[in-house]
C-alpha cells in the first residue's frame, strides 16, 4: 500500500482536482521508493512515458494557437526549447513538486527532491495522471496554465531570435574566436530504460573539460553542457585563455 499524502495544496497549485487521486499519488512515486516498498506497477515510470507524449501534443497545440505565423521548422525549434529537462524542472520547482515525491532513503539523502531529472520526470507523470483522470482537454488546460505565461510574455520575434543562436553555436563562436578551437562533445554515460533514457555529455576544448550536462537526448545533453560552460565563462572571464592545449 502506498502511504497517504495530503495532496490538496498540490491540486490547488495544478488548478486541477482529481476524481481518482490514486493516479496523482502514483505519479509521485520514484522507482527508488517502489524498490524499497515492492508493489506491482507502483512507480511512475509508465506514467512518465505517457506524459512525454501528452506534453509534446499539448505544447504543439499551444504553439499553434500562440504563433500561427510560424512554419513547421520554427514550431519544432520552439517546442524543443520548451520540452526539455531544464524547463520542466523549473516549472516543477515552481509547483514545489519535489516536496511531494516519494523517494527511497538513498535518493532522499542525495538530494533527490531537487534533482532536475527527477522533477522533470515527475511533472510528465503528473500530466499523464491528469490526462488519464480528466482526458485530453484537462491535460491541455494544465499545459496552458503551466506554460502560457512563459510563452505569452514573449513575442514571436523575441522567441525566434533567442533560438537563432543556441548554446552550442554561441560556445563554438567564442572558442573559435579566442582559441581557434572547436568544442568537442563526448558521451559520459546513459541511464534508464530504452524508452526513457537520460544521456550525460561533457564538452571539451583542447585538453580541458568545460562542463557536463544531461538530457533526454544526446542533443539536449549537449545543449545543457554548452549552457553550463557559457554560465561558467560568465563567472570567470579568464576561463578560456591561450593556455588550453
Amino acid at each position: 500500500m502506498l502511504p497517504t499524502i495530503d495532496l490538496e495544496k498540490l491540486q490547488d497549485r495544478l488548478g486541477y482536482m482529481f476524481e481518482n487521486r490514486e493516479l496523482l499519488l502514483r505519479a509521485l512515486v520514484h522507482r527508488s521508493f517502489a524498490y524499497e516498498n515492492p508493489e506491482p506497477g507502483a512507480d511512475n515510470e509508465t506514467l512518465e512515458f505517457l506524459g512525454d507524449s501528452v506534453l509534446g501534443l499539448a505544447i504543439s497545440h499551444l504553439l499553434l494557437d500562440l504563433f500561427p505565423g510560424c512554419d513547421e521548422g520554427e514550431l519544432s525549434r520552439l517546442r524543443s526549447s520548451i520540452v526539455n529537462e531544464r524547463e520542466l524542472a523549473q516549472i516543477a520547482s515552481t509547483l514545489e513538486l519535489g516536496d511531494y515525491l516519494l523517494l527511497g532513503k538513498g535518493e532522499q539523502i542525495s538530494g533527490g527532491r531537487q534533482k532536475p531529472s527527477l522533477l522533470a520526470n515527475a511533472l510528465e507523470a503528473v500530466l499523464a495522471a491528469v490526462y488519464l483522470d480528466g482526458g485530453l482537454d484537462s491535460a491541455l488546460q494544465l499545459v496552458r496554465t503551466m506554460f502560457g505565461d512563459y510563452l505569452g510574455n514573449r513575442g514571436e520575434a523575441q522567441l525566434l531570435k533567442t533560438l537563432d543562436k543556441d548554446y552550442k553555436t554561441q560556445l563554438q563562436e567564442i572558442t573559435q574566436a579566442r582559441l581557434k578551437l572547436t568544442p568537442l562533445y563526448r558521451l559520459e554515460s546513459e541511464q534508464g530504460p530504452d524508452h526513457d533514457k537520460t544521456f550525460f555529455m561533457r564538452v571539451e576544448v583542447g585538453d580541458r573539460v568545460l562542463a557536463s550536462g544531461s538530457g533526454k537526448s544526446k542533443k539536449e545533453a549537449q545543449q545543457e553542457a554548452a549552457r553550463k560552460a557559457m554560465a561558467e565563462m560568465e563567472k570567470d572571464s579568464e576561463m578560456l585563455q591561450t593556455d588550453i592545449a
